[in-house]
């Protein structure tokens, strides 16, 4: 539109203009936290045992998955499962991935088939004689007498250097290890699914869990070209933990006036890879569903507003989500419309509950639901479950689909300002003490001029 020495002067100060920007800072610290990811300064001092050969326990479609990760890295594997036609299932998980990355032109059908005959084992049986191998990584059903019960099993059966690791999602990892013999070799390992496929692991360091331990696994997950974060122990350490913050969040929105469509579209244009209910659909309302009925059969008392509407979807309307044809959206060819019985649902818990419903623009809805994120990244960090804000934005963008651009929400709220967000949580609790605290960590920061950057190290 003009000449070639003006067009680049626009060019030049555009590039300025963007590098001076909130997305290109944003960039930035996820570029170094990303290279930052890992084992400790301490923990890279310590030598990591040698790991050639893996149990995975439990051929699922995680167990599958983890096992073709590991094997694609030259490590030998067995998987161990319950009975032959268990096994049968395992074989035809774990030869599906193999398949898949033969289809795309990542392994040649040869290859493929020498790993899978030379390099995998396959066993089943309590009474099966287990070999002497170098790590177990558990991905069996999500109940903690089941894994007690398998872990009782390995810990007694296999040497005791043997590392020994779960990959539970919510579970209290000190309550299973408090079945193994030498707990300093126990710690969880967190992978993310498709676990072949996402960068993001989550180690879970137990109560007993050696450096020695962390140090051998960060090494495997380096070997694995994972991100990997450590964690402590909570339920959902800290990327589900946050998740259901975000949840609860977005469903105290649909009580007071918002319908799942209208929360879904808010998270998507803020920069969110789905919204929540889309991707709750996705992976299947039953899971979250078991999940708040575990804390309920054990007693926990819930804290914040209970919104009975996801119970409702599952226990009366038998809505699971994509896999039932009908959750939060309905679903008809696989494409996902509004539902007129599930906004009928919500209007009518709004009213049991004697909410007058408001309108809230999508902006309120993606401010509030990033915020409760901030809020409870804060405490996540407050608590020492992470080690570091820049490890909380980690989780969220490789785990979750936050976006990249924005940094992470402990980057985001740097961004906006740690004296403006300890403003508007304050208001939130003001309005809805139920749902809603001011972190403890955001008002000590807010009052010394500091922000999470700092605490980075």
């Amino acid at each position: 539109t003009g000449p070639r020495a003006l067009g680049m002067a626009a060019e030049r100060a555009a590039f300025l203009d963007l590098r001076q920007g909130a997305q290109a800072r944003a960039l930035r610290h996820i570029f170094f936290a990303e290279r930052g990811a890992g084992a400790s300064a301490a923990l890279k001092k310590l030598e990591p045992a040698p790991v050639n050969h893996v149990l995975v326990a439990g051929g699922g479609t995680m167990g599958a998955a983890i096992a073709y990760a590991l094997n694609s890295t030259g490590i030998q594997i067995t998987l161990l499962e319950n009975d032959a036609e268990a096994e049968a299932r395992a074989r035809a998980n774990l030869g599906k991935l193999f398949d898949e990355a033969v289809s795309r032109g990542k392994l040649d059908a040869a290859e493929a088939a020498r790993r899978q005959t030379e390099t995998v084992t396959f066993i089943h049986g309590a009474d099966t004689p287990l070999p002497a191998v170098d790590m177990v990584i558990e991905a069996v059903f999500e109940n903690l007498d089941v894994k007690r019960a398998l872990f009782t099993h390995l810990g007694r059966d296999l040497p005791q250097d043997t590392i020994l690791a779960t990959n539970t999602s919510y579970l209290d990892v000190n309550r299973i290890a408090e079945v193994v013999p030498n707990p300093q070799r126990f710690l969880g390992l967190h992978f993310f699914a498709p676990a072949h496929l996402m960068k993001l692991v989550e180690v879970i360091r137990a109560a007993d869990t050696s450096a020695q331990t962390l140090a051998t696994t960060f090494a495997l997950t380096k070997r694995l070209n994972k991100i990997a974060v450590e964690a402590g122990v909570c339920d959902g350490f800290i990327g589900n933990r946050i998740l259901t913050r975000y949840r609860q969040t977005a469903d105290v929105a649909l009580l007071e006036g918002a319908l799942p469509a209208q929360v879904d579209d808010a998270m998507t244009g803020f920069g969110m890879a789905m919204g929540p209910y889309a991707t709750q659909d996705l992976s299947g309302l039953d899971i979250a569903y078991a999940n708040r009925k575990r804390k309920r059969d054990a007693g926990e008392v819930f804290k914040g507003r209970y919104i009975p509407i996801a119970d409702r979807m599952v226990e009366d309307q038998k809505r699971l989500g994509r896999k039932t044809g009908a959750g939060w959206y309905d679903y008809d060819g696989g494409k996902a419309t509004p539902s007129a019985l599930v906004d009928d649902e919500v209007r009518r818990a709004s009213a049991e509950a004697g909410v007058t419903r408001r309108d809230f623009t999508d902006e309120d809805l993606s401010r509030r639901l990033a915020l409760s994120m901030i809020a409870e990244g804060a405490d996540i960090i407050d608590e020492g479950i992470a080690n570091r804000p820049a490890d909380v934005d980690l989780v969220l963008v490789h785990g979750y689909g936050f976006p990249r651009w924005r940094g992470g929400p402990m980057r985001l709220a740097d961004e906006w300002g740690l004296p403006q967000v300890l403003t508007e949580l304050e208001a939130l609790a003001a309005e809805d003490p139920k749902s809603w605290a001011v972190p403890a960590l955001i008002r000590r920061l807010a009052a010394e001029g500091r922000s999470f950057a700092d605490l980075n190290g």
